[in-house]
């Protein structure tokens, strides 16, 4: 693996398991080995880090919000969407742990987060009205609408929420916390739906809890 790749792998680790404010160019300098002139090579400051891994964050992202095109799209939609979307917060969660201090230092990368959430939105609202026009779904389009933006600020925020609301006794683990928010967006759009589609949106939610 090339030094440039290697630095962006170990940054997003220890961003990762540390949060981003406490890391330095040194820390991750360290972590690899390498001299700190080694680093300043490849990258001039912590920030142009940030604005690669946000670069691999949002083409993970666009590739998780397509939507299907060749067909209306189902409730296993729905749950792979969620899934995915979890997946890649998880995966770039020291992003979402910093957001608001992240985004104010960068105009650049708020603008395209402000994007992404709109895609997120978007995203739900196809796959909602695919639901709701192969009968799954009885829901009007502003119902879509509310639930489309509920489902976007529940996904940016709610490890956030977790973090805070678990206890010092019984932290449990992000991963955990991630899982119950694929469940708690899902228990949004329960009811909507009809009882086939609420029965199998019961299966897969048991799968999240257990």
């Amino acid at each position: 693996m090339k030094t440039r790749d290697r630095i962006l792998q170990t940054s997003l680790q220890l961003f990762n398991e540390c949060g981003e404010p406490r890391i330095t160019t040194n820390h991750i300098a360290d972590e690899m080995d390498i001299s700190p002139g080694n680093l300043y090579y490849h990258f001039r400051n912590k920030d142009e880090i940030i604005a690669l891994l946000f670069q691999q964050f949002e083409r993970r992202m666009e590739t998780t919000l397509q939507v299907p095109e060749r067909r209306v799209p189902d409730m296993e939609d729905m749950w792979l969407y969620l899934h995915l979307v979890f997946e890649t917060i998880w995966e770039y969660r020291f992003l979402y742990r910093d957001l608001d201090n992240i985004l104010g230092r960068n105009k650049k990368l708020r603008t395209h987060f402000r994007r992404i959430l709109e895609r997120k939105m978007n995203t739900a609202t196809a796959i909602c009205q695919g639901l709701v026009e192969v009968g799954v779904m009885n829901a009007s389009r502003e119902n879509i609408a509310a639930l489309a933006r509920n489902i976007a600020v529940v996904a940016t925020y709610w490890l956030n929420f977790q973090s805070i609301r678990a206890s010092a006794a019984a932290p449990g683990s992000d991963s955990d916390h991630l899982a119950l928010g694929v469940y708690q967006v899902l228990s949004l759009v329960g009811p909507f739906l009809n009882d086939e589609a609420r029965r199998l949106l019961g299966q897969i939610s048991r799968e999240y809890l257990s």
